[in-house]
C-alpha cells in the first residue's frame, strides 16, 4: 500500500467525487488515469487518511487515524481492487464504534464503490505444505499478545 502525502492528492480524490459515507468512515475514491498515478516503483493502490477537528481534539483525531490505519491493513489492503487512490476521512463516531462494525463499515463501503476484490493472499498459517514434501520452514503465526480488556479491549 502506498500513501497520499500531498494536498493536490488528497483534492484529486475529493473531486471525483465517489464517496460512501458510513457511520464510522468516509471512503473516498478515484481511479488513476493519466494525470495522476503512482511511479512504476510504487504500489498500485494509495491510501490517505485525514480527521479534521469535528474528531475532537488532538488525543482523539490521533487515535482515530490509527483505528482507520488498522482497518486498512485488515480489510483494504487484501481486498482492495488495484489502481485506486483512496482516501478515508474520519467522523466523530470512529473511535466509539466497535471494532467489528468499524471494519464492517469499511468493507461496505469498498463494495459500494465497486473497488471490492475478492481473493485474500494466502497466509503462511492457512498454506499448504509444500509438494515436494519438505518440511515447512515458515515461522509459526504468533499468538495475539493485545488481546483482553487490560490492552484496550476489541479495538486497537
Amino acid at each position: 500500500m502506498g500513501r497520499l502525502t500531498r494536498r493536490p492528492q488528497f483534492l484529486a480524490v475529493a473531486g471525483a467525487r465517489r464517496k460512501w459515507a458510513a457511520p464510522g468512515l468516509i471512503l473516498q475514491a478515484r481511479a488513476h488515469d493519466e494525470r495522476q498515478h503512482p511511479r512504476p516503483d510504487e504500489p498500485a493502490v494509495r491510501v490517505g487518511f485525514t480527521a479534521s477537528k469535528k474528531v475532537g481534539g488532538a488525543v482523539e483525531r490521533n487515535r482515530a487515524r490509527r483505528r482507520l490505519r488498522a482497518a486498512v491493513a485488515e480489510v483494504l489492503a487484501p481486498h482492495a481492487a488495484a489502481g485506486y487512490d483512496f482516501v478515508l476521512v474520519a467522523r466523530g463516531e470512529t473511535v466509539r464504534r466497535p471494532w467489528p462494525d468499524l471494519k464492517q463499515d469499511l468493507a461496505t463501503a469498498l463494495k459500494r464503490l465497486k473497488a471490492w476484490r475478492d481473493g485474500v493472499a494466502v497466509s503462511a498459517a492457512t498454506a499448504p505444505p509444500p509438494a515436494d514434501g519438505s518440511p515447512d520452514t515458515s515461522p509459526a503465526p504468533m499468538a495475539d499478545t493485545m488481546a483482553g480488556p487490560a490492552a484496550g479491549g476489541d479495538r486497537p
